[in-house]
C-alpha cells in the first residue's frame, strides 16, 4: 500500500478508470457480437448494426482502449463479413 497521500489517490483513480475501461471493452464486444448474430440471422437492420459497431470501434480506438491497428483490423473484418453476406443474397 502507498504511504503518500497522492499515491493513495492515484491508486483510487487507477481502479476507477480500470473499471470504466472494462465496461467500455465489454460494450464493444457486445456490439460486435450483435452484428455477427444479425448477419447469421439475416436480420433487416444489418447496415445499422454495422455502423453502430464501427462507431464503437472508432470511439474505443480514440480513447486508447484498443490500438488503432486493432481497430482497423476489426473494422475490416466486419466489412468483409458484411459484404460477403450482401453478395450471398
Amino acid at each position: 500500500m502507498p504511504n503518500i497521500k497522492s499515491a493513495e489517490k492515484r491508486v483510487k483513480i487507477t481502479k476507477t478508470r480500470t473499471e470504466q475501461n472494462k465496461v467500455k471493452r465489454s460494450e464493444l464486444k457486445t456490439t460486435i457480437r450483435h452484428f455477427r448474430e444479425g448477419l447469421t440471422a439475416n436480420a433487416e437492420g444489418k447496415q445499422e448494426l454495422l455502423t453502430s459497431a464501427i462507431k464503437k470501434i472508432d470511439k474505443a480506438a480514440s480513447r486508447k482502449l484498443i490500438h488503432k491497428n486493432t481497430a482497423s483490423r476489426k473494422k475490416s473484418q466486419l466489412m468483409k463479413a458484411f459484404n460477403a453476406s450482401q453478395a450471398s443474397e
